[in-house]
């Protein structure tokens, strides 16, 4: 009975991606040892990166293997930076950046939930919902756009929009600047950090865009795997990164050490026309092929990020994993559309995946093992 459980798990899994696996075995000149899929699976992927299994990657694609998680670009300077990371530090969790003293950027960005809030969309000022999900922080250095439509070219750009949102922190830049030099305890933090430049849009923009980039994920069991340690994930996690990697297609738009391309795609929840409509990226650009198109969010700590999507539309993984297996909404024009130049076009990347039960609780069990736990940071002081 043993016998034909393995086999049938060959039968299911290795299918699809049976050419990749022999192709590294003659490949590298490795011999497989004997014994179950699982065992074949660890010993490959216990080889160099770049001996693993080919890959699932639509022609054109650009992509990168997965990795270590890195560093932060700030690491080799954390020393030097000191005073100005403690400044960002305390300017993030200070409620009195925001107009009613009641809202800070931790509010939104909670360390102990992994940089997010737990909510579908962000609560802002007066306890008004907002039109998005609040996105984690963690790696946030790693991507070239940020918020979920790309506006923003940097973190120091970024910092503006929250504090100047009438919804979000409902603050006016010249009135924060007065109202932070009337602290005195700020001034020496500001002296500290900058050498005497003052307390301006500037500096406060820079130190809380430095004290973002020290933020890295912690290393998870997929870090301790690729380490050496063999033993650090278990035969479904195996499996399932194997799965994403290939059957899945997960690697299309998934991958690097971050996993994410740093793209924009239409995943089919724009809601055209109707109630909740978002077209993303479009408002942006005004470009129509970026109508509904959202960030490629990074996968890592995936698992303590819920709930997930652009508007928090789902609270449950198995539910995200079966609206990929379906290839996602596929929304046709109605009469009349046809020639509308902004109807949504889901991305061609997606597709019906045809993944049984037990395949999607697998890549369920890789995303835990890229989900660590939440890098806790406590609110300092504040400065009276």
């Amino acid at each position: 009975m043993k016998k034909l459980l393995v086999f049938g798990a060959l039968a299911t899994i290795i299918f699809a991606c049976s050419v990749s696996v022999k192709t590294t075995a003659k490949q590298t000149g490795y011999v497989i040892p004997a014994g179950t899929f699982e065992d074949t699976l660890r010993f490959l992927y216990s080889l160099p990166a770049d001996q693993w299994p080919a890959p699932f990657i639509d022609s054109g694609i650009v992509w990168k293997e997965l990795g270590i998680i890195p560093e932060s670009p700030l690491q080799a300077q954390k020393d030097s930076l000191r005073h100005l990371i403690e400044l960002g530090k305390t300017l993030f969790f200070d409620p009195r950046l925001s107009g009613s003293n009641q809202i800070s950027c931790a509010s939104c960005h909670i360390p102990d939930l992994s940089w997010t809030d737990g909510r579908s969309k962000s609560v802002g000022h007066d306890q008004k919902q907002n039109k998005r999900n609040s996105p984690g922080l963690l790696n946030v250095w790693g991507y070239e756009r940020l918020f979920w439509d790309g506006r923003s070219p940097s973190l120091e750009d970024q910092a503006f929009g929250p504090i100047n949102s009438e919804s979000e922190m409902h603050s006016e830049m010249p009135d924060l600047m007065r109202k932070l030099r009337r602290i005195p305890g700020y001034k020496p933090l500001f002296d500290s950090a900058f050498h005497g430049e003052g307390i301006t849009p500037e500096t406060l923009t820079s130190a809380l865009a430095v004290f973002q980039r020290t933020l890295v994920s912690r290393k998870a069991d997929f870090d301790d795997f690729l380490l050496g340690k063999k033993a650090a994930m278990s035969d479904a996690a195996i499996r399932g990164l194997h799965l994403f990697r290939t059957k899945a297609r997960c690697m299309n738009c998934h991958f690097g050490p971050l996993f994410t391309d740093n793209d924009f795609h239409n995943i089919g929840l724009t809601y055209y026309k109707r109630e909740n409509e978002d077209l993303g990226r479009y408002a942006v650009t005004h470009m129509p092929e970026d109508v509904g198109r959202f960030k490629t969010p990074s996968l890592r700590d995936v698992i303590r990020t819920r709930p997930w999507m652009h508007n928090g539309l789902f609270d449950n993984i198995e539910g995200i994993l079966n609206m990929y297996n379906a290839g996602m909404p596929q929304p046709r024009p109605k009469a009349g559309e046809e020639n509308d130049p902004l109807f949504p076009k889901t991305d061609k990347l997606l597709r019906k995946l045809e993944l049984t039960s037990g395949e999607k609780q697998d890549i369920i069990a890789f995303l835990n093992a890229i989900t660590a736990e939440p890098l806790r940071i406590k609110a300092p002081a504040m400065p009276q």
